[in-house]
Parts: C-alpha cells; structure tokens; sequence
C-alpha cells in the first residue's frame, strides 16, 4: 500500500509526497496555506488517479480534457508528468525521467498506491 506523506515548508505552509509501496516517492504536491486544502488535494489525487494521459511529447499533440496526466519534457530534455484537475489546477507532479517509459511507469504507480494509501504526518 502506498503512503501520502504530509510534511510542513519552511514558510508555515503543507505539501506531501506520495510514497510507492517500496518507500520511494512517486510524486508531489504543491504546496497548501491550510491542512484543510492539503487533504482536499489529496482527495483529488485519489479521484483523479486513474485519467487519460495527454502526450505533449509527440505532435501533434491530442488533447485531452481534465482531470488529466500530462507527459513533457522539461528544459534538461527528461521527461516529467503532472496531474490536473478538473478544474485545470496541478495536483501532483513528477519526478524527471530519462525515457518515458520510466515517465508512463510512474503515471501507472500513481494508480496502483494512490487509492488505497494512507496518509501520515512526517514528525
């Protein structure tokens, strides 16, 4: 079972990661002003676990509506996901990637811990 870790920022703020079964981080959120937002994230996250992905890596690029993954590369040329809600926010966000295999990999852990996953505040 996967494991969302809740973890508070130097500016009094809250963010958490979500852990794979292996206790390695699959993603992590953004950062929250209030607890109550924080959960409500990681609801969202749990809701919106298992959506289309949309592949911004090859042209053209299909698009898809959110809640959606969305596959890119970044400046250093690594591949990297984001989540989005329905309402086109950014949940969760992805580590970089040198193949984006690794990429869809960790799009398809999100779904396999994110359900069922419980939710610790790191001390």
């Amino acid at each position: 079972m996967g494991k969302f870790v809740i973890k508070g920022t130097k500016n009094g703020g809250f963010k958490f990661d979500l852990l794979a079964v292996n206790q390695q981080i699959i993603a992590n959120s953004q950062v929250y002003k209030s607890m109550k937002s924080l959960k409500n994230g990681i609801n969202s996250v749990v809701r919106n676990c298992k959506v289309a992905v949309e592949d911004q890596t090859v042209e053209p690029v299909v698009a898809v509506k959110c809640p959606k993954y969305e596959v890119y590369k970044d400046k250093a040329g690594e591949f990297r996901f984001r989540l989005r809600a329905s309402n086109g926010q950014i949940i969760l966000t992805g580590e970089g990637y040198t193949a984006k295999a690794g990429c869809l990999n960790g799009i398809d852990s999100i779904g396999r811990n994110a359900p069922d996953a419980e939710i610790v505040k790191e001390e």
